[in-house]
């Protein structure tokens, strides 16, 4: 086998532009399939394809075929990670896969997923996780205790924590009790899929911060943190895994154990940025979410101009909502390199300079000589949207009217989205409303600004408020946040490991019925 993990190391180093960098990151995608007689690897490389958006740093796929788990995972796109000889050789009847942007744990192979555990009774055990833990390092310290770790061994994100104490419970019973018993002590959001040789398992935390949908295919059952992957891989939406809900699937079926009491707060961003326009979520289609969402924008925030184009592509919807509601024509002032995702080759300072071109370029003919309307999605830093006025000015703008989609990002996200530090946060430590925006107004260059209120996403979203996470915008968190994660992620990854020494258990995964095939 051709080693590719020292080149990918190497390679991650190389990040895109930093205005590119800037924009709100997604957490993780996580794709579980229960199907015999099926390619179930395949099936989820494509299911994972259509989860991509949510992570690009890593990907990887367990399969199970009633003797022994086997598991490959790398740094890169699922595209460059998995091949048709790689997916030929993973036979079995359940698998789970992950790609992941890292939110607890560095960018590093040894956190990429599924993790793999072997448990005293010489069953594997695989998991991916999407979202972000926040009593990790009490979770670690359990296990230490527990004799989890060894001396020389440490905790290298919240997801291994997971799974070595799933492992270790799973020693003298079985994983779904190991799971229910488990599961009540994870304090955060989680949507988990994980697997043993025969059976495939899901998760939702009791807050249902991550979205998670089971589906149903003609021999069997996929479950997926969004529904575009049912549509990708011909399976049918049968109905969201409800907050505090573990599923286990094999072949007596689907059971349905309720581990907590739901207390819905399902994250508001999943509507307005970080889900696919064509996934469902709570039985309302996204791209209808952010249209209305254009809407209310359009009445909250009215503008004058000539033209109402979007920052593509999550912008978009929200546009087309705005030129409805405000009668402004739309149009298509800016193309999008389709190409240009996370690149692993270095730009050059000069290119790095140029920044947002690598993604974005006005067509000129177009905006030449108007009013723009610029919708967009969000403003974390506003870096992306300094570089993007100064470029529409340029190509022949007379003005730039700059109307966002969302609410400003004022808080840090401890559940699975990247934000910045309160302190990098644009919009953060103004004495007020009005002064906020005009300060961010001016720091980007624009002739106007106006953000849509949370009651208008809200209301667009068709959800109650009390049962939504809003906490980026209005600092309000559901769940308790340990001074430790309060601190911040590098805080809390030094605190997870009291020393350093030689990899885990987890990557040194082989025994007579359990395999882990993983690159050193």
């Amino acid at each position: 086998m051709t080693d590719l993990s020292i080149n990918s190391r190497n390679l991650l180093a190389a990040q895109q532009p930093d205005e590119v960098e800037n924009e709100p990151r997604e957490e993780c995608g996580v794709f579980g399939v229960w199907a015999p007689g099926e390619d179930v690897a395949k099936l989820t490389y494509y299911g994972l394809y259509a989860l991509q958006h949510r992570g690009q740093e890593a990907a990887g796929i367990a399969v199970g075929d009633g003797a022994q788990v086997l598991v490959f995972k790398d740094l890169g796109l699922v595209s460059q990670v998995f091949d048709e000889q790689t997916l030929a050789s993973m036979v079995g009847h359940v698998a789970v896969g992950h790609c992941r942007y890292s939110t607890t744990g560095s960018t590093t192979w040894e956190n990429s997923q599924p993790i793999f555990r072997h448990t005293d009774a010489g069953s594997g055990v695989a998991l991916g996780h999407n979202g972000n833990l926040v009593n990790t390092a009490e979770l670690a310290s359990r296990a230490r205790e527990l004799g989890v770790y060894g001396p020389r061994t440490t905790a290298t994100s919240d997801s291994d924590v997971v799974g070595a104490l799933l492992a270790h419970g799973a020693a003298d019973k079985t994983l779904e009790q190991a799971a229910v018993d488990l599961l009540p002590t994870l304090k955060g959001a989680f949507c988990l899929t994980f697997q043993d040789e025969s059976t495939l398992y899901a998760a939702r935390d009791p807050h249902g911060i991550r979205p998670l949908s089971l589906g149903r295919l003609d021999r069997g059952w996929v479950v997926a943190s969004e529904t575009a992957a049912f549509d990708i891989v011909g399976a049918s939406f049968v109905r969201d895994i409800e907050p505090g809900e573990l599923l286990a699937i094999d072949s007596n079926g689907v059971r349905s154990t309720r581990f907590a009491e739901p207390k819905p707060k399902l994250c508001i961003f999943e509507h307005v940025y970080l889900a696919r326009p064509d996934s469902v979520i709570h039985g309302r289609s996204v791209h209808s979410t952010r249209v209305d969402i254009g809407r209310s924008l359009a009445r909250e925030q009215p503008a004058e101009g000539d033209l109402v184009i979007p920052v593509p592509e999550s912008g978009t919807p929200a546009a087309v909502g705005f030129a409805q509601e405000s009668g402004i024509p739309y149009g298509q002032g800016l193309m999008k390199n389709a190409y240009v995702g996370r690149t692993f080759i270095q730009p050059s300072q000069t290119i790095r300079q140029l920044g947002i071109r690598l993604k974005l370029n006005p067509l000129r003919e177009v905006i030449r000589g108007k009013k723009l309307v610029v919708v967009d999605d969000s403003i974390v830093r506003g870096n992306t949207q300094r570089a993007l006025i100064r470029m529409l000015r340029e190509a022949g703008a007379v003005e730039v009217h700059v109307r966002i989609a969302s609410s400003p990002v004022r808080w840090p996200c401890f559940y699975g989205i990247d934000f910045a530090s309160p302190a990098e946060l644009i919009a953060n430590g103004m004495e007020s409303e009005e002064n906020m925006v005009d300060g961010v107004r001016q720091a980007i260059g624009a002739d106007s600004l106006g953000y849509i209120s949370v009651e208008g996403m809200v209301e667009a979203t068709g959800e109650k408020s009390s049962d939504l996470c809003a906490a980026c915008f209005d600092g309000t968190y559901p769940i308790e946040l340990p001074t430790e994660t309060a601190m911040g992620k590098a805080v809390l990854e030094t605190m997870m490991s009291t020393s350093q020494g030689t990899a885990p258990d987890s990557l040194i995964a082989k025994n007579d019925n359990v395999s882990a095939v993983m690159r050193p």
